[in-house]
C-alpha cells in the first residue's frame, strides 16, 4: 500500500483540503445562520416528540450517514472522520437522494473508530467491570464536515427508528447515554451547545480548544485530550527552558486557532518569558499571496523560533512557500495537530524541519488491539464476525484506480505487509479513544453500584438502566478515576479537562534519508505544578553548532547594565544601560541597578559591591613619610639642643638666659614635634582624644616657658634701675615653675572639659568622594576646639606683645628680639594656618595641621635656640662673662 505524500490517497486528500474552500466557506455560511440551524434541528426533534402520539414518537426525517453498529444493553455514540472530505449538493435542505457523499478514505479515522469498537469489545469479555451488563456502539462518520458530523450526533440523540415506542409523556432511555467525538473543537462545540442542553455526556479525544472548559456553555462536555491552554502553557515551558524569548506565531484561521492565539499571548505576557515578534493567521484557501508574506516576514523576522497550531494541510502549504524561498535557520515548534504527520517527513521539507520540537498526545499501549484489527473483514455483505453492519467499502469513483491497480475486495491478509492502519508504534488519538470508552464504562459501572438510599439523586436515590437520563451519566463521568494498563491515570477537573500530560517529541533526520520521531521528555500536571521532563541529549540540533538556536530580541544584559525598554517596541526589545557610579546589577537582564551599602563602592565593572578605599594620613605615603621624617628630625634636634645645653649648662650664654626655662622649653618643643604624630595613621578614639590634648598642652608649655622668659628679662632690666630691685621678687625660680605650670593646668582643664562633654571621635566621611572613605576625627565640640586654640593664641599674643616692647632693651640682658621674631613667626603660621584647615578635605586637613604644628615649633626653635647654639659651637669666645658684659657696657 502506497504511503506518504506522493500516494493516491494523499494525493485526494491534499486536492480536496486545499480546494477545500468551498466546504470551508459553507462552513463560514453556516456560522452566519448556524445558531438557527440547530434551534430548528432541536425544533424537528421536539416536535417529533409533541406531535406522536402518546405511546409512541415519530422522527421527522432521517439522514442518510455511513454508520457502524453493534447492539447491547447500553449503546455508547462515537463520531470519526471515517472519510476526510464530503461533496454538497447545491442546496442545503434537500431531499432524500440528494445528500453528501463522502470521499477520500482516512486510514487512521478508520483505527481510531475500530478502537472504540474494541475498548466495548474489551469491557463486555471484562467480567469485573460492568457485569451482566453488554455495551452496544453506534458510531457515525463526519466526513470532515461540520454539517455532516452535526447530523451524526443529533442522529445519536434521537435515533434511528422511524417510530418507537416511549413511556408515557415520551420519556424513556435515550437511544445512547454518551457520545465519544467529535475529532475538531469547531465540530465539538457546535454538537456540545445543542446536546448540552439535554446534558448528553461527550467525550472528545482530539478537541482541545481551551473555550471547551466552559462549564457554563459547555456543561457536559469533557474530553481526555488536554486543552490548549496546558498546551500552550506546555509551550511557554520550553521556551523559558531554553531561553527563547523572542518567537513568531502562526494559527489556523479556526476556532482552534483563535482560540490558541489569545491564550498564548495572555500567557506568554503573564508569565513575563519571552514575546511574540509577530502573529499570523495561516489562510484556510491556501491564498499564495498570503503565504508568500508570511513566508517572508518569517525571513526578515529576528525571531528563530516559529511556533505553529495549525492543521496538516495548512504546514504542507506554509512548507511548500518556505521551501521554494530557502528560509532555513529557523526551529519550529509544533503544536499536538501536526507534530506527529509523516506526511511532512519528506526529502523535500526535512532541510527546514529536521530538529523540530512539538507538542505530542500522550502515547499509550493497547494490547490486543492489533488481533483485533487484523481480524476486521469489511466487505460488500451486511455483516462480519463482529456484527459490524453498515461497515463497507463503497466502489472507488472513476479513475481512482492507477494503472495496473487492481481493486481490494477487504479479503486480503495484511498481516504481513507495512500499512499505516498497523502501525501501532504510536498510538496517541487512539489512546484517548480508548480512556474516553472506559471513562464513559467506569461512570456507568459506579452509577450500578448505587446503594439505594445512598444515591446521589434526589432523595438520596439511584439511577437505573431503565431510567437513566444522560444528565445523571455526567455526574458519574465527572467522578471517575482509574488508572489505565498503561499507568495513566484518569480523571475529569471541574472543567471536565483530563490530567494533563503531552509527550515532547524531535523530529531527526538521518545520514541515511530516514527520518525519526523520537520522544525526548514529557510536561505534565502534577502536586509540584507544571512540570518539565527534558533528554537534552537526546534531542537533535540540524545548526551548524550542533545546540540550540538563540532567539531573542535584544542579547541578554550583562552583570554591571540594566535594561531599558526601546520606545514603541516590545518589552523584549531592550538596551542595556550601563549601572551609575555607586550602584550595581550582579545578575543577567537586570530590571534595575541596586545601591551599594555605605561602606561600599560599585566595581569598575558594576557587577559588585567592594569595600570603600579608606584615606587618611598615613605613614607610608609621601606625604606622611616626608611629614614623620621632619617630626622625627625636629625631635632629633631638640635633643641636640638638649644635649648642648646640658653639657654647655655652666657656660655664661646657657646660665645667663635663665637655664631652667630654657631646659623646660626645649622639652616642650619636643613635644610639640612628638604630638604631631598622633595626626597620622588610623584614626581612632584615643588618638583623636589625644591628639588634640597633647597639641594643646604641649603648645601652651612652650608659649608659656617664653611668656615667663619675656616677663623675666623685663623684670631683670627694671630691677637693673635704681628701686627696681623689688620687682624681682616676683619672678623667683619658684614662681616662674608656678606661672609656667599655672598656666599650662588651665590648657588641661578645657581639654578635660571638651573631652568629657562632647568628646572628638573618629568619623567615617563620605562627602568628600562618593568612593572613598575619609576617615578623620570630629572636633566633637566647636566650641572647646576653639578655646583651646584661642586660650594658644592668647598667651602666643601676649608673649608677642612684651617681647615687642623689650626688643630695645640693652644687649646684656636682652633675648626679647629672637621671642619677638619666634613670636611672629609662630602667630604667622597658625594664622595661615586658619583657612587652609578649613579648605582642606580629609586627611589634607590633618596635614595641614601638622605642617602648622612642625613649622611653628621649627619657628621656635630656630629662633631662640640657634643663635645661642651658634656661639655656643662656632664662637666659645663670645661665652664668656666678660664678653657678654662688655658688649652690653660698650652698647651702653
Amino acid at each position: 500500500m502506497q504511503r506518504g505524500p506522493n500516494s493516491p490517497a494523499y494525493k485526494m486528500k491534499y486536492t480536496c483540503m486545499k480546494h477545500r474552500n468551498g466546504c470551508e466557506r459553507k462552513r463560514a455560511v453556516m456560522g452566519a445562520f448556524l445558531d438557527t440551524y440547530m434551534l430548528l434541528c432541536v425544533y424537528f426533534i421536539l416536535f417529533s416528540f409533541s406531535s406522536s402520539l402518546p405511546s409512541s414518537c415519530k422522527l421527522r426525517r432521517k439522514f442518510h450517514l455511513n454508520e457502524m453498529y453493534k447492539p447491547g444493553d447500553v449503546v455508547l455514540g462515537g463520531l470519526f472522520e471515517v472519510h476526510y472530505t464530503s461533496v454538497f449538493p447545491e442546496r442545503t435542505f434537500i431531499s432524500e437522494p440528494e445528500q453528501p457523499r463522502c470521499k477520500g478514505f482516512d486510514t487512521l479515522g478508520f483505527r481510531h473508530a475500530m478502537t472504540m469498537a474494541f475498548a466495548i469489545d474489551e469491557i463486555n469479555k471484562n467480567s469485573n467491570l460492568l457485569p451482566n451488563v453488554t455495551l452496544g456502539y453506534s458510531l457515525y462518520d463526519n466526513c470532515g464536515a461540520l454539517i455532516v458530523g452535526f447530523r451524526g450526533a443529533l442522529s445519536l440523540a434521537s435515533g434511528r427508528e422511524e417510530q418507537f415506542l416511549l413511556e408515557e409523556n415520551c420519556l424513556g432511555t435515550p437511544p445512547v447515554l454518551g457520545i465519544v467525538g467529535d475529532h475538531y473543537s469547531t465540530f465539538s462545540i457546535a454538537i456540545s451547545n445543542v446536546l448540552g442542553l439535554y446534558r448528553m455526556p461527550i467525550i472528545s479525544y482530539f478537541a482541545t480548544c481551551s473555550c471547551l472548559s466552559d462549564r457554563k456553555r459547555f456543561p457536559s462536555f469533557f474530553r481526555t485530550i488536554p486543552s490548549d491552554a496546558f498546551q500552550v502553557r506546555a509551550m511557554i515551558q520550553i521556551l523559558k527552558h531554553f531561553g527563547w524569548t523572542w518567537v513568531g506565531l502562526l494559527v489556523s484561521d479556526d476556532d482552534y486557532g483563535r482560540h490558541v492565539a489569545r491564550s498564548f499571548q495572555s500567557d506568554l505576557a503573564q508569565s513575563g518569558e519571552g514575546c511574540l515578534a509577530y502573529l499570523e493567521v495561516l489562510p484556510w484557501d491556501s491564498d499564495p499571496n498570503e503565504l508568500m508574506r508570511i513566508v517572508h516576514l518569517i525571513k526578515i523576522s529576528t525571531a528563530r523560533v516559529v511556533i505553529v497550531f495549525a492543521h496538516e494541510i495548512h504546514m504542507i502549504q506554509l512548507m511548500e512557500e518556505v521551501a521554494r524561498q530557502n528560509v532555513t535557520g529557523r526551529q519550529w515548534m509544533a503544536s499536538e495537530t501536526w507534530t506527529t504527520a509523516s506526511v511532512l517527513q519528506t526529502p523535500h521539507l526535512m532541510p527546514y524541519l529536521s530538529s523540530t520540537l512539538g507538542i505530542a498526545i500522550r502515547r499509550g499501549e493497547i494490547p490486543g488491539l492489533r488481533d483485533f484489527l487484523l481480524q476486521i473483514r469489511p466487505d460488500q455483505h451486511d455483516n462480519n464476525i463482529y456484527g459490524n453492519n453498515m461497515c463497507r467499502f463503497a466502489p472507488p469513483p472513476a479513475g481512482w484506480v492507477e494503472a495496473g491497480g487492481e481493486l481490494c475486495t477487504g479479503q486480503e491478509d495484511i498481516e504481513h505487509v507495512e500499512t499505516e492502519f498497523l502501525d501501532l508504534s504510536n498510538l496517541r488519538p487512539e489512546y484517548n479513544v480508548y480512556k474516553a470508552v472506559y471513562a464513559l464504562a467506569y461512570a456507568l459501572d459506579d452509577m450500578l453500584r448505587c446503594v439505594p438510599g445512598r444515591g446521589p439523586f434526589s432523595g438520596h436515590s439511584c439511577a437505573t438502566l431503565q431510567t437513566l437520563e444522560p444528565w445523571q451519566l455526567v455526574h458519574y463521568v465527572q467522578n471517575i478515576n482509574f488508572t489505565t494498563p498503561f499507568g495513566d491515570q484518569v480523571s475529569f477537573d471541574e472543567n471536565g479537562d483530563v490530567l494533563p500530560i503531552y509527550d515532547i517529541m524531535n523530529w531527526l533526520w538521518l545520514p541515511d534519508g530516514r527520518t525519526k520521531v523520537q520522544n525526548v521528555g514529557e510536561v505534565k500536571e502534577s502536586a509540584k505544578g507544571e512540570e518539565l521532563i527534558l533528554d537534552e541529549d537526546k534531542i537533535f540540533w540540524s545548526f551548524e553548532s550542533r545546540k540550540p538556536q538563540q532567539s531573542v530580541c535584544s542579547e541578554s544584559c550583562p552583570p554591571g547594565t540594566r535594561m531599558a525598554r526601546k520606545k514603541g517596541e516590545p518589552e523584549c526589545c531592550f538596551d542595556c544601560i550601563p549601572c551609575s557610579e555607586g550602584k550595581i546589577s550582579n545578575k543577567t537582564d537586570s530590571m534595575e541597578c541596586t545601591s551599594c551599602p555605605e561602606d561600599f563602592w560599585s566595581s569598575p565593572q558594576r557587577d559588585h559591591c567592594v569595600p570603600k578605599k579608606t584615606e587618611f594620613l598615613s605613614y607610608y605615603e609621601p606625604l606622611g613619610i616626608f611629614l614623620t621624617t621632619t617630626s622625627l628630625l625636629g625631635t632629633f634636634i631638640c635633643a641636640v639642643v638638649l644635649v648642648i645645653f646640658t653639657y654647655h649648662r655652666s657656660t655664661p650664654m646657657v646660665r645667663a638666659n635663665n637655664s631652667e626655662l630654657s631646659f623646660l622649653l626645649l622639652v616642650s618643643l619636643k613635644l610639640c614635634f612628638l604630638c604631631s604624630l598622633l595626626f597620622m595613621g588610623r584614626p581612632s578614639l584615643w588618638t583623636c582624644q589625644l591628639r588634640h590634648a597633647a597639641f594643646g598642652i604641649s603648645f601652651v608649655l612652650c608659649v608659656s616657658c617664653i611668656l615667663v622668659k619675656t616677663m623675666v628679662v623685663l623684670a631683670v632690666f627694671k630691677a637693673s634701675k635704681p628701686g627696681g630691685g623689688a620687682s624681682l621678687k616676683w619672678f623667683g625660680a619658684v614662681q616662674q615653675r608656678g606661672t609656667v605650670l599655672a598656666l599650662t593646668c588651665i590648657q588641661a582643664a578645657i581639654c578635660t572639659a571638651w573631652i568629657v562633654s562632647a568628646s572628638p571621635a573618629p568619623h567615617k566621611n563620605t562627602q568628600y568622594h562618593n568612593d572613598k572613605i575619609v576617615y578623620e576625627c570630629v572636633v566633637g565640640s566647636t566650641v572647646g576646639f576653639a578655646v583651646l586654640m584661642g586660650y594658644i593664641g592668647l598667651l602666643a599674643i601676649l608673649s608677642f606683645l612684651l617681647a615687642f616692647l623689650a626688643r630695645n632693651l640693652p644687649d646684656n640682658f636682652n633675648e626679647a628680639k629672637l621671642i619677638t621674631f619666634s613670636m611672629l613667626i609662630f602667630c604667622a603660621v597658625w594664622v595661615a594656618f586658619v583657612p587652609a584647615y578649613i579648605n582642606s578635605p580629609g586627611k589634607y586637613a590633618d596635614a595641614v595641621e601638622v605642617f602648622a604644628i612642625l613649622a611653628s615649633s621649627f619657628g621656635l626653635l630656630v629662633a631662640l635656640f640657634g643663635p645661642k647654639c651658634y656661639t655656643i659651637l662656632l664662637r666659645p669666645e663670645r661665652n664668656t662673662k666678660k664678653a657678654i658684659m662688655g658688649r652690653g657696657t660698650t652698647k651702653s
